[in-house]
């Protein structure tokens, strides 16, 4: 038996980096320049009348994002990784689908690649779809190469409701 204060002691020193302004990505700055999770100045967007493409690999993230968005009204369709994506969106008609939610890093076929598959399609009704990253990829050189891929917005996992659903109106204003 060991007696109090008698044992081992661990001490961990870790020296971490103060973020500046500009390490935060602009998905988590609001366009009033207040920070994420305080009140939004815009009026709010009927989600029930959206439909959504949601494209993850991952089935436990694919649930809980589509609880989140079935909760927030929004018809939710999913795809597992970035070539059916791309399939079931050159399979839809224009307007079927109001935004595509892409995960990044996905067998197959990953979220850039994707993307930029789409924005490639010959119609290109289709290729203009809002498509928003929707990934553990949380740089400010993550979210820069999203748009470079052709993203409209960028929303970093563990997913915050507040930043994606801003992000959502934004994108189907």
């Amino acid at each position: 038996m060991t007696a109090p204060g008698s044992g081992t002691e661990i001490v961990i020193r870790l020296k971490f980096k103060l973020a500046e302004a500009d390490d935060v990505p602009d998905s988590e700055k609001l366009r009033d320049g207040s920070a994420p999770g305080e009140a939004a100045s815009e009026p709010e967007i009927d989600f029930s009348t959206k439909r959504i493409l949601l494209v993850e690999d991952n089935l436990v993230n694919m649930e809980i994002a589509n609880m989140i968005l079935m909760q927030a009204g929004f018809n939710v369709e999913t795809a597992e990784n970035g070539k059916i994506a791309v399939e079931m969106v050159e399979a839809s008609e224009p307007g079927y689908y109001d935004a595509v939610l892409m995960d990044i890093q996905m067998p197959v076929m990953d979220g850039y690649e994707a993307t930029r598959t789409i924005r490639n399609l010959e119609n290109k009704d289709l290729a203009g779809i809002p498509v928003i990253a929707m990934t553990a990829n949380a740089f400010k050189e993550d979210v820069e190469a999203a748009a470079e891929a052709g993203m409209q917005g960028h929303v970093a996992k563990p997913v915050d409701v507040g930043v994606l659903m801003r992000t959502l109106t934004s994108v189907l204003r």
